[in-house]
């Protein structure tokens, strides 16, 4: 199409359609205008083709009609940013090839690395030395031009006069894991943003982890050999026209009137928790309190920062240990489908630097750069971790800044960066010997370290027990939705559930009550200070500080799913109660029937540990009596009398032995070391 007539079609396009929206956009000062291509393609159908085929030319036709418009003078580069392309514009990065160079196209992928923001040049003017022409010459390739030679007949230095620059940046975009089949390795191109794709709004969409869709046009980039000439293969970039997020985390979801309207209604509702509780997982049986407590854990606490510039993180960590086959991974995929912004990993397929982040050697834009892992991708959102216990130790230690500090510090290859991790984890596992084990206490079973279980705010053990009335409810349950092939109608839909979260995140901002306070706070002394049956020896700990935060962060939430302003009593009580079951599911000391916190966050209970102090001091006085070499049966005979069984001595000796205090010389006698 001749240029003069698609500059006029356009002109008539945009003063019949978007008259209104471009001076809107001039009146706030915007550079650019967003028109919907599928609406063009009703209005004129040959413009539309020839903006697809040749998108360079189209574009400059399209800013010169709307130059015509009588626009303020300031206004200058103003930019059409087209969206809404037909699909079959609409490729993979694996698939683009010669013919598609130059070409309008859509991809979709996840932002791997990106650049900074820097200036580039478009134009400039050049002064001729000799005679005083000026020259203007366009900035089109990577490498600068100059002109060649002046009307004068002067060749070669000529003095810049005047540079016109925009703001550019480069992005590495990479295919999306779930557009991939089988063992696929995700292919990648180079992008370059400029202008209003580059602000500071826009800005945000890009960085790495990012989900983003982008219209742009392929143009090919000649590759400089060593030698100095140009190789006969090209690279290829895209240069972007239009983009947008495609993964919202809660402060992006659009949520219209009417859906506000719903949620209102939801929220008002007496029965909210028990609506909430059954489309949480409809397809998953019974598992209630599990299900309260990760719609708690969707919502979150409040964040809170300090003046001293402490910060309490207001998410909350959830940890499933449980019997293969009763639907942990279930409950995860399906959380995952709920939450805004939720990244999904397994035990042996992550790594520590695939978690946290890793320093990798860049291809594209030169020396070493930073790469973003799952928590930190997840920032603001949810990280769902399966298998937890099949990763190595190493690995499973990278996570403990990111889960209690909130931040994942890299000091390696000359980069030293504090990345920003506010990610709420969920994660599941198995016990040590893959199935509980009904007769032996569930502390003993779980095998992760003490350091990481303690990060964790609830802990619910998961146990798949035979029972005739329960299986034959579960049982139904399963086969019908086998037979239906859905789950019985839910009142409340994923998509609806994924927003009410996302809104009560958003706006949703209670205030601890003083009733809240004086319940947590009564709970908390009153548990800790429980007489117990011999008040010999230590006392237990059933409950620490951490949980205390943990049950703050339960009754924020509580308050927050029924978007209520104040934390109330009620909201207290309900988080006392979850915190109540996992402890006693968890931390109950079998000898004293007690919960004792020992039990989980270092697998010692303190009963345990008041007997091994007793068999330590027998050890102390009988050294100093017997000199280095001390027979057992004396040991066993004297804290008989302080009243321990053979059987507990026998144990305590075993334990002060494996931690490396006691070794035995020779039979029937041990020796500290």
């Amino acid at each position: 199409m001749d240029a003069s007539e698609a500059i006029r079609r356009f002109k008539e396009f945009v003063e019949d359609n978007y008259r209104g929206q471009l001076l809107e956009a001039v009146r706030k000062g915007a550079k650019y205008l967003v028109v919907d291509f599928g609406l063009l393609s009703k209005y004129d159908t040959e413009l539309a083709d020839d903006i697809l085929d040749n998108p360079e030319e189209s574009f400059k036709a399209c800013e010169m009609a709307v130059k015509d418009f009588d626009l303020p003078s300031d206004i200058e580069n103003f930019r059409i940013r087209f969206s809404n392309l037909p699909d079959s514009q609409r490729i993979m990065i694996r698939t683009i090839r010669s013919k598609d160079i130059g070409r309008l196209i859509t991809i979709e992928g996840i932002v791997r690395q990106k650049s900074d923001v820097r200036p580039r040049v478009t134009a400039m003017r050049f002064e001729c030395p000799a005679c005083g022409n000026i020259i203007y010459v366009l900035q089109l390739d990577t490498q600068q031009r100059e002109p060649t030679k002046c009307g004068c007949g002067r060749k070669g230095k000529f003095r810049v006069l005047s540079k016109e620059m925009i703001d550019a940046q480069s992005i590495v975009l990479e295919e999306s894991p779930e557009d991939l089949e089988g063992g696929e390795q995700p292919k990648r191109l180079k992008i370059l943003l400029k202008e209003d794709l580059v602000s500071p709004i826009s800005d945000k969409s890009t960085n790495p982890g990012s989900k983003i869709l982008l219209n742009g046009y392929i143009k090919e980039i000649p590759i400089t050999l060593r030698s100095g000439g140009v190789s006969t293969t090209y690279d290829l970039l895209l240069e972007g026209n239009y983009l947008t997020s495609v993964q919202e985390d809660y402060l992006e979801v659009s949520i219209s009137e009417e859906e506000i309207e719903q949620i209102k209604a939801i929220a008002a509702d007496k029965k909210v928790y028990e609506k909430l509780v059954a489309a949480a997982a409809p397809a998953i049986f019974g598992y209630s309190k599990i299900k309260e407590a990760l719609l708690m854990q969707l919502v979150g606490g409040m964040r809170k920062k300090r003046q001293d510039g402490g910060v309490t993180r207001g998410d909350m960590h959830v940890l499933l240990i449980g019997d293969p086959g009763a639907g942990k991974s279930q409950l995860l995929k399906r959380i995952s489908r709920i939450a805004p912004k939720a990244r999904y990993v397994s035990g042996k397929g992550a790594s520590g630097a695939g978690l946290t982040a890793a320093v990798v050697k860049d291809e594209f834009l030169g020396g070493w750069s930073l790469e973003a892992g799952a928590l930190v991708l997840a920032n603001k959102g949810f990280c769902m971790i399966d298998e937890l216990d099949k990763m190595s130790n190493e690995d499973r230690s990278a996570m403990h800044e990111a889960l209690e500090g909130q931040t994942v510090t890299i000091s390696k290859a000359n980069i030293q960066a504090t990345l920003r991790c506010e990610t709420t984890v969920l994660a599941a596992a198995n016990p040590k010997f893959g199935r509980f084990d009904p007769y032996e206490v569930i502390a003993k079973q779980i095998d992760l370290p003490s350091t990481l279980i303690n990060r964790f705010d609830l802990i619910f053990p998961v146990r798949d027990i035979p029972d005739r009335d329960k299986d034959n409810r579960l049982a139904t349950h399963i086969l019908n939705l086998h037979k239906d092939g859905d789950a019985e109608d839910e009142e409340i839909g994923p998509k609806l559930i994924k927003k009410y979260v996302a809104y009560a995140r958003r706006f949703a901002k209670p205030q601890l009550t003083d009733a809240a306070l004086k319940e947590i706070k009564d709970f908390y002394v009153s548990i800790r200070n429980q007489e117990s049956k011999d008040d010999a020896g230590l006392k237990s700990v059933p409950i620490s500080a951490r949980q205390l935060e943990a049950l703050v962060r339960l009754a924020e939430a509580s308050a927050k799913l029924r978007l209520g302003r104040k934390v109330t009593k009620k909201d207290a009580q309900r988080s006392i109660s979850l915190l109540q079951y996992c402890l006693q599911q968890v931390g109950m000391d079998p000898d004293t029937g007690k919960i004792d916190i020992d039990r989980i966050a270092t697998g010692i209970t303190t009963t345990e540990r008041s007997k091994l102090i007793v068999v330590r001091e027998v050890i102390n006085e009988l050294e100093q009596s017997l000199g280095k070499t001390i027979p057992i049966e004396d040991i066993v005979k004297q804290a008989q009398e302080k009243g321990l069984s053979e059987d507990q001595v026998e144990e305590g000796i075993e334990k002060l032995k494996r931690g490396g205090d006691i070794f035995e010389p020779r039979r029937g006698f041990i020796s500290k070391i």
